[in-house]
């Protein structure tokens, strides 16, 4: 009897090591370290696909609703880097700008996954696959202030902030109540900025800094659950290096209310 009880012992502390350090791997998996765009203005190589997203993605924002967005491939995609960030592909036919929504598990370095109608100003679907160059850009057309949502569950223990609107792809994101000196608020995979221990009950200042260098900072951000607090503050615009800056367009970019997680659908060319 007594070896039997021992036996069981082992096994369920086995047990709860694979289980504390598959948990231990997933938080320095999923969190990540400020600023890991290092050059917003590089000209990039890879390929595009396209495939049918069905609800939210990866970064957690609904889909625009010209239907001109991009799966970012992994190793780009980072901890959610290029999300809610405009792209402009060139390919074999034209070129297109896509807001970045989800991120491509499959997809190597340079690749971006399409929707069929970004797809089909840069190829014809038939090809399936194509070569493409694209770039990182400054989104000219975005109006109005950057928002914060405070995603469900959150309170002054625990917090999640999800930023909305944003012109620019954001490097850091931090935090503080009153006079205390900032917190960074590392970056999960699903693209919210996370204080596991919570930034307390609030109101907070955010101070957000883009991958430019460019810093916005909102003041009285009230604690929220499920809620989005509007912000008073925008980027900048930011013209690539050598080119003029454009007019801004009037009109903002309207998107889809959220409804559900993902599911990353793939079309039967995207696993060319």
């Amino acid at each position: 009897m007594h070896t039997r009880h021992m036996v069981r012992w082992l096994l369920f502390a086995s047990l709860l090591i694979i289980v504390l350090g598959s948990y231990a791997w997933q938080q320095q998996s999923f969190a990540q370290s400020p600023a890991t765009i290092t050059n917003p203005w590089a000209l990039r190589q890879g390929k595009a696909t396209y495939y049918t997203a069905t609800g939210l993605g990866n970064c957690s924002l609904p889909l625009p609703s010209d239907l001109l967005f991009g799966a970012m491939n992994n190793p780009d995609y980072a901890t959610a880097d290029y999300c809610g960030a405009m792209v402009k592909i060139t390919g074999p036919l034209g070129s297109v700008t896509v807001q970045i929504t989800d991120r491509c598990p499959e997809c190597q370095t340079g690749h971006i996954d399409l929707s069929p109608q970004a797809f089909d100003r840069i190829a014809r679907r038939v090809d399936g696959i194509v070569p493409i160059s694209w770039q990182l850009i400054s989104n000219p057309a975005t109006t109005g202030k950057v928002g914060y949502h405070f995603k469900d569950g959150s309170n002054q223990w625990w917090t999640a902030v999800h930023l909305r609107n944003h012109r620019n792809a954001i490097a850091k994101f931090e935090y503080r109540m009153g006079q205390a000196p900032y917190k960074v608020a590392p970056r999960f995979i699903f693209n919210y900025f996370i204080a596991e221990t919570g930034m307390g009950a609030g109101p907070y200042s955010f101070r957000t800094t883009d991958v430019y260098g460019n810093v916005i900072v909102d003041e009285n951000i009230a604690l929220g659950d499920n809620v989005t607090r509007p912000g008073q503050q925008q980027f900048p615009y930011v013209a690539p290096p050598g080119s003029a800056t454009p007019t801004p367009s009037p009109t903002p970019r309207p998107t889809f209310p959220p409804e559900s997680l993902t599911d990353h659908v793939w079309l039967p060319y995207t696993r060319k």
